[in-house]
This record gives structure tokens, sequence and C-alpha cells, in this order.
């Protein structure tokens, strides 16, 4: 029916310029390629009428926006949707899996619209604003009573509907369209703050980017969150401004602005959160299994941050043994199984850097004094012996480290300062304003450029590539500022036949953990509360992963109290009293 309907429009798809259409339930044209929607419907002539008579199925609503701004009717899950597919295009140009957008992250947001009972699901006619409260799974006509398999979630055929042309959410509510596109150029922009509605997970733009690592996680792509986090700030991942991507019909104002203008940077905590709480919302089932030959496997980070640290090879060795001695390299304890509460959620990159600096506190301590004295030792022996590969210096280390991360901190900070949240694209809300603000526009970029010539102020370059490295060192450098070949042995003994560190003392940074719930962490983190040595190696790992280091600390706090559990778990012979 559809070839014959669509026989005669052969214009060319206005976003993809391939001829390939098909007809919605509301008459209109949609490519088949790209899935975008047009506004021409198709003409449908009745000889029980006057002849040639054109039977349009477009709303009074949506003809008096076209005669007033040339916008179109759209919906606020259809500007998700078009953030959620620039992104995964913008991860597939970074190398991801393709089957990521057109498999998983498509059947994601797919059940996540029959969950939010928005799409995919039957729907009483004449609903209105019911139809857009979050119902919950025990009325939900479509869901399964058990959890569904990997097969079932991928299983999802076209005749189901696809992402842009299933219309039955639109044709739902289109008698409100009127009264509730005067707020917002979105027909359901007012609806969508609501306060009294029974919502669950109600879709902001940081939830975009948990669908996204989401969607890693479940391919174990080798990009932690906080490779992806740090790919939005550079730029790479669209998210700030990101409506001007928005096709020109999709007007923008109002309660609009509020939904999907961004101000602020995303946060790791948040974003990581409301992924679980996705991962358990949409019923999924337990993902992949994360195993040692997986990038997100700690064994694998740690290797990967060790480099990045500019940190001695042989220091991977005592990360293995970590890793194999508490048991947090097992796929039992790494897989996420959502809303299993009995585990322990793993945040891979942070787990990682928090193994490093245990290894570290256990060969070097990192009280401001003992590591000191291992570097006056090791700088003795590097300089009466040349042969073989010099001693591991940390006092050298730590010059080297700290002048290359002070200047990074430092541009990292001033690129924050100079951002321009306004995006390059203006918005304006009716065909009159357009010109005007098009011609103020361009008269604020000329004086930028003026300004900027008076000034000596240097343009901006290019965007570089992006990089799964921030820091990066190579061994060819004759300055000796790369450690990578540096040897241990200064700081190791060998005991029944296996390298142990000389260094018999260890302290801990917390004897007892908070209990996360009350407290919202596990342990306290104060600066002034810890030696020097250990906050600049914290202050490190922060800025690899762009999180707080107080992050960090929580799971070195967690790691040594798996490995020295049997100690603090001993129970003193004799009862010391509390000294004064």
């Amino acid at each position: 029916m559809d070839e014959e309907a669509t026989r005669d429009f052969n214009e060319r798809c206005a976003q993809c310029s391939e001829v390939n259409w098909g007809l919605t339930d509301g008459g209109r044209f949609y490519c088949r390629s790209c899935h975008n929607v047009t506004e021409r419907t198709r003409e449908v002539v009745n000889t029980d009428f006057i002849s040639n008579t054109r039977i349009q199925t477009i709303s009074k609503g949506l003809r008096k926006q076209e005669k007033t701004d040339g916008g179109c009717e759209w919906y606020v899950c259809e500007g998700f949707q078009l953030v959620l597919k620039k992104q995964a295009e913008a991860l597939e140009a970074l190398g991801v899996c393709p089957q990521m957008k057109d498999e998983i992250l498509c059947n994601f947001w797919r059940r996540y619209l029959q969950k939010t009972k928005q799409a995919y699901c039957n729907r009483p006619a004449g609903e209105t604003v019911k139809a857009l409260s979050v119902c919950d799974s025990s009325t939900d006509v479509d869901s399964e009573p058990e959890r569904p398999s990997l097969l079932h979630l991928l299983s999802l055929s076209e005749s189901e509907g696809d992402l842009q042309t299933d219309c039955s959410f639109a044709s739902s509510i289109s008698k409100v369209s009127e009264s509730t596109s005067v707020y917002s150029g979105s027909v359901d922009g007012s609806l969508y703050f609501m306060k009294n509605r029974k919502e669950k997970l109600r879709m902001t733009m940081p939830m975009t980017l948990s669908f996204c690592y989401m969607a890693l996680l479940w391919l174990r792509e080798p990009m932690t969150l906080s490779d992806l986090l740090r790919f939005v700030v550079e730029g790479h991942v669209p998210y700030l401004n990101v409506f001007q991507h928005f096709q020109e019909k999709m007007k923008l104002y109002g309660l609009d602005l509020k939904i999907f203008c961004v101000e602020s940077w995303p946060v790791y905590e948040e974003v990581y959160n409301k992924m679980l709480e996705l991962a358990a919302f949409l019923d999924l089932p337990r993902f992949p299994d994360i195993t040692d030959s997986c990038f997100l496997h700690p064994d694998m980070l740690c290797m990967k941050y060790l480099m990045e640290a500019n940190l001695p090879d042989e220091l991977h060795n005592w990360t293995c043994r970590v890793v194999k001695k508490i048991c947090i390299g097992e796929a039992d304890f790494l897989t996420l199984v959502p809303g299993n509460k009995s585990t322990r959620n793993v945040k891979y990159d942070v787990l990682a850097a928090a193994v490093i600096v245990v290894v570290l506190k256990l060969l070097f301590l990192l009280d401001d004094h003992y590591e000191w004295l291992l570097s006056d030792f090791a700088e003795e022996r590097n300089k009466n012996n040349k042969e073989g590969s010099p001693y591991f210096e940390f006092k050298k280390w730590y010059k080297v480290i700290k002048s290359s991360l002070d200047v990074k901190q430092k541009k990292l900070d001033e690129e924050k300062a100079k951002y321009l949240w306004r995006c390059e694209k203006p918005l304006f809300y009716s065909a009159k304003k357009k010109s005007k603000v098009l011609k103020r526009r361009q008269m604020v970029v000329n004086l930028q450029n003026q300004f900027g010539k008076l000034s000596g102020s240097v343009q901006p370059a290019e965007k570089p590539n992006p990089s799964s490295f921030q820091l990066s060192w190579s061994e060819e450098n004759t300055d000796g500022s790369c450690f990578h070949g540096h040897s241990l042995k200064g700081i190791l003994q060998e005991k029944c036949g296996l390298l142990t560190a000389m260094n018999p003392d260890y302290w801990l940074c917390t004897v007892k953990l908070c209990n996360e719930k009350f407290c919202g962490h596990l342990a306290h983190y104060r600066e002034v509360d810890f030696p020097q040595s250990y906050h600049f190696v914290l202050r490190l790992f922060s800025f690899l992963l762009r999180i707080q280091p107080s992050y960090i600390h929580d799971e070195v706090c967690v790691i040594e109290h798996k490995l020295f559990n049997k100690k603090l778990c001993k129970k003193p012979k004799y009862n010391t009293g509390v000294r004064k």
C-alpha cells in the first residue's frame, strides 16, 4: 500500500537526499532511510464528495502554527530523540561499534518510551494529559511479567513502529496541541513541567549521557564514563547547545529552553546514578560479563592509567596482585546486574585509579617522609651506576608530573572560564524576527573580530583530534622525563621467592567506613588531614578522570578494608585503655 501511495512523490529527502518514502498513520510522508517526517501529506480523492477535494490529516493547531511562524508540531520526546541520535553518531565517528545506535541505544529508547507510556503502547482514545504521565509497571499492558532477555530486547520488529514514524503519541494528544503550545515551541512543553505527575525518570539532558553510557557498557566498548564526559566537555559529543542541530521548523522557545538549554558541565555522579536507575527501570537483564580480556577490567585500565601517569611498568604486576588478592577482577563483581541491591556497583575508571593509589602506598608509603628517603637512595645509586635500568626516583617523577599537570590544569580552567554558553546558531521565534536577529548576531561577530585584532589576541586553533590519553610520554625523550622503563629494585626485596616491599608499614585512610546511605560517602576527605604526597597522587588521577579527589579517596578506603580485612577484624588480646 505504501509503495502505491508514495509512487508519485519523487522529492528528495531534505536530510539525507534519498528518495525512499513511506506513509505514517497520520498520512504524512517519511523517509525510510533516515526516518525524517515531512509536512507533505498524501492527497486523497473521494468521488462521493466534490471532485478533487483534498483531505489532509493536519490538525487545526498545526495549520495555525504554520500560518503564524512557519513551524511544525513537535514533542519533547522527539527533541530528546534527536539529541540521542546526534550523540550516537558522534560516538560512531569516535570509533564506537556502529550497532550501538541502530540496535542497542535504539531499543533502550524504545523501551523507555513504552515504559513511560509515551509510545509503543495501547492507550484509550481521547486520553490527553493522562497519556503523558508515567504509569506503574503493573498497569503496562505491554510489559512482561518476567525480566526480558537480551534476545527479546533486540528483536523489536519494524512492525512496532519506528522511532520517528510512530504517530500514536502525536495523534493521542492533538486535541491539546493548540492550548499547550502557547508557552513553548513544543506541543507538550508545558505538560512536561506539571508538578502533580506520578512520573518515574523524567527525561533530562544529563539522562541522554546516561543512555549513551548504558549502551557503551552493554557493548563493553573501550570508553569509560570519565572518557565520555571529557569528550562532551571538549565538544566531540553534542551536549551543550545541542538544540542548534534541531530542524529550523522545530521552534524552540519558552519552557523548551529550560528543557534543552544546558548551562553547566555534566557531573559524573549524576550521570552514573541515572544510568543505574534507568537500567533497573527498563528491567534490563544482566549485562554482558566483564572478563579479563575486556578493556573495562581493572588490569587493563590500570595499565592505561600507569602509562598516562608516567609510572614504571613494573607497577602493573603489583596492581594485578592487589586485584587478584581482593577478588575485584571476577566477572560476577564487575558485571552490572540492574536492580540488584545486594552488590556494590562498580565505577571501572575510579576503581582502577584507586588500585594504583593503594599500590603506591604499599611501596612508597606516601607519608611525606619515606618516599623522599627512597628517592634519595635511588638518586645516589643512579649517579654511581649507569648500567641497566635506572632506579625509579619519586622526587624526580613528582617534579615532572607537577610541572605538566599545572600547565594542563591551568589551560583547562582558562578554557572553561572563556566558554561561551550561547550557541553559534541564534534563536529566533518567528520569521519576522529572523532577519533582525541574524543581523544583530553578525554585528556581534564583527565587533569581536575587530577587538580581537586590536588587542592582538590569537584566534583559537582548530579543535584537536580526540585522544584516550591526556598526558603522553615517550621513552625516546632524551631529557629523562619518561619513567616507564625505570626499575623498582631499590624498594623491593626477595622473600620466599617473591618480591616484597622493603617498607613494612602502612597507614589506613580510615579505620571505619561511613554508611553511604546516611553520609552520602564512605569516608571523609579533607586535604589538610592527609599527607601532601597522597593528595598529589589523588589530584593527578582526579584530573585524568575529571572527578573530585574525594571519589577516588572513597574507593581507596574500600580497597584498603578488603585488603586488610583480617587485621582490622582481629581483636586485641589485652584491653588497652585510651591514651590521653
